[in-house]
């Protein structure tokens, strides 16, 4: 019953990773999420996750990886490769293919550089692989608002950068309800993973990764740009780009092809 999905925690060091699982395929993938990570943990979410993602259920088993719930001060996206590293090895995981949304993708490209062996197929989703003017200042804003507690501001912020047009008219409506669910009882996390984005530079070592990559990027992307997927597509060997001319940053929400691409990918 839906898709044998679990809750799970593994240890990493002192702290504890969440992390959901489901589906019963003999290959492993595993999703890391973006910057929303920060405000929210993969505790719980088990359910809605395997609603969602349902198709990658029957050739895959699924796990949806969280960062450690506390975090130092200067934590960096490599340091997060290293504990998705360890949460591997604890879970049993010798390889997996990869898929990284955003800070996610950071992520998963450190994952790439750092311990090859263990990645098989890359997917990296509105993702970046350095600063540029548009990602810096918006972090910068959004930590900003973080340090405020300005919860509300900062939603409606990343929905207004996330979405198209078309969606936001639907959605915008429910604006009051939505910012007054998940307020965090301290921002501290997600102020962290925001830090990590603006001192990320993996720009001169994509070329050292060898996987098979899939680069999905959105035209109208307001928050990592275009580019970044661009330029990745250029620098990664191994590597196809699909770019959703009418979509932004939240384009794995609102592209419906979305998931189909992505299996054909992992699947050929």
């Amino acid at each position: 019953m839906f898709y044998q999905a679990k809750n799970g925690q593994v240890q990493i060091g002192e702290q504890v990773m969440e992390y959901i699982s489901f589906g019963k395929g003999a290959r492993k993938l595993i999703m890391l999420p973006g910057l929303g990570d920060g405000l929210k943990t993969a505790k719980g979410m088990a359910i809605p996750f395997a609603l969602l993602y349902r198709q990658f259920a029957k050739d895959f088993t699924v796990y949806v990886c969280s960062r450690k719930n506390n975090l130092p001060e200067g934590y960096t996206i490599a340091q997060m490769a290293k504990d998705q590293a360890e949460a591997m090895e604890k879970l049993g995981m010798d390889c997996a293919d990869i898929i990284g949304v955003s800070q996610g993708g950071a992520i998963a490209q450190e994952l790439a550089l750092t311990y090859p062996d263990k990645v098989g197929k890359l997917i990296l989703v509105v993702t970046f692989a350095g600063q540029n003017t548009t990602l810096q200042t918006l972090m910068e804003k959004w930590i900003e608002m973080a340090r405020k507690e300005e919860y509300a501001k900062l939603m409606i912020d990343n929905f207004e950068n996330s979405y198209s047009e078309g969606y936001l008219k639907k959605y915008r409506m429910f604006y009051p309800i939505i910012t007054k669910i998940g307020k965090p009882r301290s921002f501290d996390r997600f102020i962290i993973q925001a830090q990590s984005i603006l001192t990320h530079n993996a720009r001169e070592r994509l070329a050292e990764i060898f996987h098979p990559t899939l680069i999905v990027g959105g035209r109208q992307d307001k928050i990592v740009t275009v580019e970044e997927s661009l330029q990745m597509a250029e620098t990664i060997p191994n590597s196809e780009l699909y770019i959703y001319e009418d979509f932004g940053h939240g384009l794995y929400e609102e592209g419906k092809d979305f998931i189909p691409r992505v299996l054909e990918f992992l699947k050929n």
